[in-house]
């Protein structure tokens, strides 16, 4: 177990904070992380958002894991050397900023 500890922030005019460094290690989470606040006759708790599985993904993978097993060799397949070509006439000078915010509503 964990020692006790306790931490101050202070919220800003538009209601956010900032979450302490030690309270986010506590947590463990980092930068892109999500908490939330757990309110409840017991008071009020901050936790760690657990990533979510969506279920139609989650199906579609072991469709695929099914697929790939009943039928070796056959589902996976090489690109056709013509859409690589393709692709990457199409990509070619395009850069790529994975850390970049994505703008409008996506959720990934």
């Amino acid at each position: 177990m964990s020692v006790p500890f306790r931490e101050h922030s202070r919220i800003t005019a538009k209601g956010q904070t900032t979450v302490p460094k030690s309270v986010r290690q506590a947590l463990g989470v980092s930068y892109g992380g999500e908490i939330a606040f757990v309110v409840d006759e017991q008071g009020v708790r901050v936790v760690r958002v657990e990533e979510e599985t969506d279920p139609v993904i989650q199906s579609f993978l072991e469709f695929l894991a099914r697929d790939i097993q009943q039928n070796p060799g056959k589902s996976v397949v090489d690109f056709p050397e013509a859409l690589v070509e393709r692709m990457t006439a199409l990509t070619r000078g395009a850069t790529v900023d994975l850390d970049e915010e994505i703008d409008g509503p996506v959720a990934l």
